[in-house]
């Protein structure tokens, strides 16, 4: 029998994290960014033909398009696109309108809820945007938080500010910066931590979340917080996956 070959695609707003999942094993992965060539041969020779290509995607309608036609013409296979649902495995969307939620918050979830089952959680995805979402121990989904990401921060201050100006390497950190570049960059630090720290403070006699970390700058607010958890890249990847069994999308 021939191996079974599935392609699996985050999409952001500017890039997509793909993996190969072949026989049930991660066999290749990388990034795919839409005005860079290498990265889109790196993902249309990934392979000969995969038999299923699931996607979760945050970027527009048109976006969406261009990318199911980019590899329905390599490939001859229709990408399947995950979405929000009001239930699904056990976790319950708290929105009216379900799949108005953004389906990378909805699969992060989906995940961490199977990793770690009947426990309080939290879950933190730092990209573009940081994203906070509390999930009780019964699966229902309590609300969450969007919040602009370091680069939005610092364009934001940029664009809108007339003498925030700055050029030199900063590293974040959340000690009082002794320039403009490091008063900004530690700035926007400090408000990341200092908002997944508030969305984590004890209320109501609830016991402390277990805190599911992913995204670029994950694994940084992890280390800096300190807190009972642990950060898992493919997060997102895991919950497409659980998306799929559950829409009886076999890879085959």
């Amino acid at each position: 029998m021939s191996p079974r070959d599935c392609l699996q695609l985050d999409v952001g707003n500017s890039s997509a994290k793909w993996r190969l999942v072949r026989d049930g094993e991660i066999v290749a992965r990388g990034v795919y960014r839409r005005d860079d060539a290498v990265s889109r041969t790196a993902l249309l020779d990934c392979s000969q033909r995969p038999s299923a290509i699931w996607i979760s995607s945050v970027a527009d309608d048109e976006k969406d398009r261009a990318l199911r036609q980019l590899l329905l013409e390599r490939w001859g296979v229709e990408p399947w696109f995950a979405r929000s649902e009001a239930e699904q495995a056990g976790l319950h969307n708290s929105y009216a309108e379900p799949r108005r939620m953004g389906v990378d918050r909805w699969l992060a979830m989906l995940a961490a809820r199977a990793r770690y089952p009947g426990q309080r959680l939290c879950v933190v995805d730092a990209g573009s945007a940081l994203t906070i979402d509390l999930v009780t121990p019964g699966g229902v989904h309590e609300g969450g938080y969007i919040i602009p990401g370091p680069a939005l921060m610092e364009r934001a201050l940029l664009l809108d500010t007339g003498r925030v100006r700055f050029s030199g390497p900063a590293e974040y950190s959340v000690t009082p910066g002794t320039s403009t570049a490091e008063a900004v960059r530690h700035g926007v630090a400090l408000s990341q931590l200092g908002a997944v720290s508030l969305a984590l403070r004890p209320e109501n006699g609830k016991s402390p979340p277990y805190v599911v970390f992913t995204g670029g700058g994950g694994e940084w607010l992890w280390h800096q917080l300190e807190c009972r958890g642990e950060c898992v890249p493919d997060l997102v990847l895991e919950g497409l996956a659980l998306a799929a069994q559950c829409q009886a999308r076999p890879c085959a």
